[in-house]
């Protein structure tokens, strides 16, 4: 985070309005407090880009009311709507195809199994962005087990902004975001619709079906018991400093049973004392020990 034993009144970044050190150590704290999310010098650039549009729109003469009023009781909603702003939603479908792989050909037949055999299956996408991820899955569990609905089998699908929530729940996509969805999978899974004029693919409701979305900070509590067999948390922890994703690897291990998996982004390593209870078996791909780690 910006260090205030430099000079506060630093420009960091300009433009129509300074971004001062201490405008960019207030919103760097209180991004960190409310989602972890770790912003540092380097990042005054993105930080101003975000948010000085937003700025203009409220009327604001700049940073330092802007940040006086997100952190102010009566701008609570307006720091969820800086958070909105700072969380960056880059997903494709089938991203990192590797893990959808691994997931059809190595973890889903015994998932499967037990689904038929009248057990419970849970699968959890926890910074499921615009629902891209959640559909890949989805996709991937209908490709192994159509009827997969009429079985307790579920995926879970989470992120903290509300505003990309509501674009995953209505799971309508635009057609460059479907470049990577096999032509086949497509027509069966998929329907031309226009939406406020605009063509759009419309997902079916069967792979709605399958999902629940939730809000959920990854730092709060967390609503659930589980376990999960699998949870997917892909390109988030980078986002995060050490100790920050420490704890996360920590409690995504209390979440899973032993022999559940565990994929994470491309530039993520499990860390800290969690790394001794995954076994690391693939590319980004591990699967869980339990606490008594590896042997």
């Amino acid at each position: 985070m910006s260090d205030l034993r430099q000079n506060p009144d630093e420009v960091m970044a300009s433009g129509e309005y300074p971004l001062t050190r201490r405008d960019l150590s207030q919103i760097a704290s209180m991004i960190y407090s409310d989602a972890g999310i770790f912003l540092n010098d380097s990042k005054a650039s993105l930080v101003y880009s975000r948010l000085s549009k937003h700025i203009r729109q409220l009327g604001l003469s700049g940073f330092r009311e802007y940040c006086e009023l997100v952190s102010s009781p009566q701008g609570a909603a307006e720091r969820k709507e800086m958070l909105s702003f700072l969380t960056t939603n880059f997903t494709r479908f089938f991203r990192e195809n590797h893990h959808f792989e691994h997931l059809k050909n190595e973890v889903l037949p015994d998932l499967v199994a037990r689904a038929k055999a009248g057990g419970r299956v849970r699968i959890w996408s926890a910074a499921c962005s615009d629902g891209q991820e959640p559909y890949s899955i989805a996709l991937t569990v209908l490709s192994v087990l159509p009827n997969a609905a009429d079985y307790d089998f579920k995926i879970l699908a989470t992120d903290i902004d509300p505003k990309i929530l509501a674009l995953a729940r209505a799971g309508a996509y635009d057609e460059a975001a479907l470049e990577t969805v096999a032509p086949a999978m497509r027509k069966q899974w998929f329907s031309e619709v226009q939406v406020n004029g605009r063509h759009k693919w419309q997902v079916d409701d069967k792979l709605k079906r399958l999902i629940t979305f939730n809000e959920l900070n990854l730092l709060g509590n967390w609503p659930f018991k589980g376990p999960f067999d699998v949870i997917f948390c892909r390109n988030v922890v980078i986002y995060f400093d050490e100790p920050t994703q420490i704890r996360i690897w920590s409690r995504f291990a209390e979440h899973l049973p032993v022999g559940g998996h565990l994929y994470i982004g491309h530039s993520e390593r499990v860390a800290g004392d969690s790394k001794d209870y995954f076994d690391n078996i693939g590319i980004t791909t591990y699967r869980y020990l339990g606490k008594g780690g590896k042997r």
